[in-house]
């Protein structure tokens, strides 16, 4: 029995060593995988910064910034604490002096990821993120509940912010937070986006789920195609589906603005051509400037100005083909030159999985290179801010309450 007994001692000793060994990879897994994928993710290249001076910096703090987009709500992390490495945060956004900032629901990623061509049916990278930053388990295996946990959460930061984050869902919201901030009030506007319709999880009837939980914009596809819209980025690349089609008319019913960002030139063309509301493109580039598949033709750029919508010009290098935020202001002229001062934006993508010049809080960088090009303070006002408010304040109204295609209320 002596030599048996050992043996046995052996045994348990090397399953405990076993058990503890998987038990501290889980701990890993749990705790510091999602923040370094993020970290591995998100970047600064801020070698190409520009000198701000003082005009840069006084017209900078009298201006109302709105961005159109960021993936902030993909990371595991209170946006009410500064983190490292990441491009935003409210004390960031505080920096920047952004009035408001749309924040996007990801939900989906297939493996193998890239800009060319993705088979929606690959396996989705994100499950592994959502069971890794120990979300509720029913995001595990419906995208709609991805989309819900992400506006719960936004919701849940806001609530613990003193005041300083506020969900807007309504035209009178956001003239509300608007009046507030001219008093002085240190409040940020937040915004929910879906990034592709996907979300749905094929029922057409999650879209007043989505509307209830707040979500007030709508991209129609992603990195692949899906059973409502053709990707710039997917295998077929095709248009808008019957289900497709009557989604756009309840978005704009609804009072939910229709985003183009990486829908397939087709679908681009065909929701253009259907368009009774304002549609953007919350966050890319253009081709004039950065000949990148996913970014917009001028024939595009014209189309959604017609609209009276707005395209929401990126920071990071496949957007503008730069990490110069130079090339941000030859993003934005050229838009201006071709559609008019009235229909260019800022739609950064930050924590979007991607580098860019500079974080929110340096968000003068913009304000400094559009002054270097000759930009009047008018035009600058507009661009940083203004033109997205206008159309975000008539989109958001359902259809017979706010204004059509083209309309531009003022400020």
């Amino acid at each position: 029995m002596g030599r048996l007994g050992q043996l046995i001692r052996k045994r348990w000793r090397w399953l405990l060593g076993a058990f503890i060994a998987k038990l501290l990879l889980a701990v890993a897994f749990f705790l510091f995988l999602p923040g370094l994928v993020e970290h591995m993710q998100n970047g600064i290249a801020g070698a190409l910064a520009r000198p701000v001076g003082g005009e840069a910096q006084a017209l900078h703090r009298r201006l109302v910034i709105a961005d159109m987009h960021a993936d902030s709500l993909l990371w595991d992390r209170d946006l009410n604490v500064r983190a490292k490495n990441v491009h935003i945060d409210v004390s960031r956004l505080a920096e920047g002096n952004v009035a408001l900032q749309i924040f996007s629901s990801v939900t989906k990623s297939p493996r193998g990821l890239n800009y060319v061509s993705n088979d929606g049916d690959n396996a989705d990278l994100l499950t592994a993120l959502m069971v890794a930053q120990l979300a509720p388990p029913r995001t595990w295996t419906s995208l709609l509940e991805r989309s819900l946990w992400h506006a719960e959460r936004l919701r849940r930061y806001a609530a613990a912010s003193n005041g300083q984050l506020r969900v807007v869902t309504s035209p009178a919201e956001l003239d509300r937070l608007l009046a507030d901030r001219q008093r002085g009030m240190p409040v940020i506007g937040a915004m929910l986006s879906v990034e592709g319709l996907h979300d749905l999880d094929g029922n057409s009837a999650n879209l007043d789920r989505l509307h209830a939980a707040g979500f007030r914009m709508a991209g129609l596809a992603h990195f692949f195609d899906n059973d409502v819209a053709g990707s710039m980025h997917g295998l077929a690349k095709g248009g808008l589906t019957p289900m497709g089609r009557a989604l756009i008319r309840r978005l704009e019913e609804k009072g939910m603005i229709v985003d183009i960002a990486h829908a397939s030139h087709q679908t681009v063309r065909e929701v253009l051509a259907m368009a009774r509301r304002p549609v953007v493109s919350s966050h890319g580039g253009v081709q004039a400037t950065c000949k990148e598949n996913r970014n917009l033709s001028d024939e595009e750029i014209r189309g959604i100005a017609r609209t009276g919508g707005v395209i929401g010009i990126g920071y990071w290098d496949a957007a503008i083909c730069s990490t110069d935020p130079r090339a941000i202001g030859a993003a934005i002229a050229h838009v201006r030159d071709v559609a008019g001062i009235d229909h260019v934006g800022l739609g950064s993508d930050f924590d979007g999985a991607v580098v860019t010049p500079f974080d929110a809080a340096s968000l003068v960088q913009v304000t400094q290179v559009l002054i270097e090009r000759g930009f009047r303070e008018g035009e600058i006002a507009k661009v940083m801010g203004g033109n997205v408010l206008r159309v975000l304040r008539a989109g958001m109204s359902p259809l017979g309450k706010g204004t059509g295609a083209g309309a531009k209320p003022s400020l």
